[in-house]
C-alpha cells in the first residue's frame, strides 16, 4: 500500500469513491469543483495503481482542523486504510500546529476508536458558520460532530 499526495490526475477516481459512498447516504457528497479547491488538503492510498482510500486535513481556524473527505473502497475496508490515512493527517496537522482536530461524521465508531470523543456542534461555530451554512442539510445536519485534542 502506498499513501501520497493527492494529484490533478486522482480527481475522478477520488470523485467516484467519496460519491458512491454519498449515494448510499454514508457520507456528503463532494462536487468536483470542492476536490479541485482542496486538492492540496488530500492524501491517497493507492494498491496497485489503484486509488482505494483518500481522507483530507482542512484548515479552519486557529490550531483548528478538520479531518474529512475520509473514504475507503468497500472492498479493502477493515484492513488499517482509514486508520493510517486518519494517523497521517494527524502527524501533518501536529506539524502545522494544530491543537484540535474534529470531524462531521456518520461513522462515529470508526472515530471512536481513532480517539475522537462526540461533541456539540456548538462547539464549532467556525465550521458552522463558514461552511456547514452553504450544506444541503444546514441547519438539520445529522452527522455527529466528534474531536481530538492532539
Amino acid at each position: 500500500m502506498n499513501y501520497r499526495k493527492a494529484t490533478f490526475k486522482d480527481i475522478e477516481a477520488i470523485h467516484k469513491l467519496i460519491n458512491d459512498y454519498a449515494e448510499k447516504g454514508l457520507m456528503l457528497a463532494r462536487a468536483r469543483n470542492v476536490l479541485y479547491e482542496t486538492l492540496r488538503d488530500m492524501i491517497l492510498a493507492e494498491e496497485n495503481g489503484e486509488i482505494v482510500g483518500v481522507g483530507a486535513l482542512h484548515i479552519v481556524w486557529e490550531e483548528l482542523a478538520e479531518i474529512r473527505a475520509l473514504a475507503v473502497a468497500p472492498h479493502i475496508t477493515k484492513q488499517g486504510v482509514g486508520r493510517n490515512i486518519v494517523e497521517a493527517l494527524t502527524e501533518e496537522a501536529k506539524t502545522l500546529g494544530v491543537k484540535t482536530l474534529f470531524t462531521l461524521t456518520y461513522q462515529v465508531g470508526f472515530f471512536d476508536k481513532m480517539g475522537f470523543s462526540e461533541v456539540g456542534k456548538e462547539e464549532l461555530p467556525q465550521k458552522v458558520w463558514k461552511e456547514c451554512i452553504n450544506c444541503v442539510k444546514f441547519p438539520n445536519c445529522d452527522e455527529t460532530a466528534m474531536q481530538k485534542k492532539i
